[in-house]
């Protein structure tokens, strides 16, 4: 069997462009994550005040279903 031979400058270029990646992601990992746990903070709020609302609402509708007045 024959072996590919990949030059030096090839392969210190391969690694170098591996290394570079893995340290943007973990850069733009580390940005985003804060970013991405306000939203779901916000998220989770809005859906306390919607389940809130729904409560509410059937509440109401329950109430009005069961007047004396039919």
């Amino acid at each position: 069997k024959t072996r590919c031979h990949v030059s030096k400058t090839t392969e210190t270029a391969r690694y170098s462009a591996l290394i570079a990646g893995i340290i943007y992601g973990k850069r733009r990992y580390d940005n985003l994550k804060p970013i991405a746990a306000e939203e779901r903070r916000v998220e989770e709020a809005e859906k306390k005040v919607r389940d809130e609302q729904e409560r509410i609402a059937k509440e109401l509708r329950e109430a009005s279903e069961d007047t004396i007045l039919k």
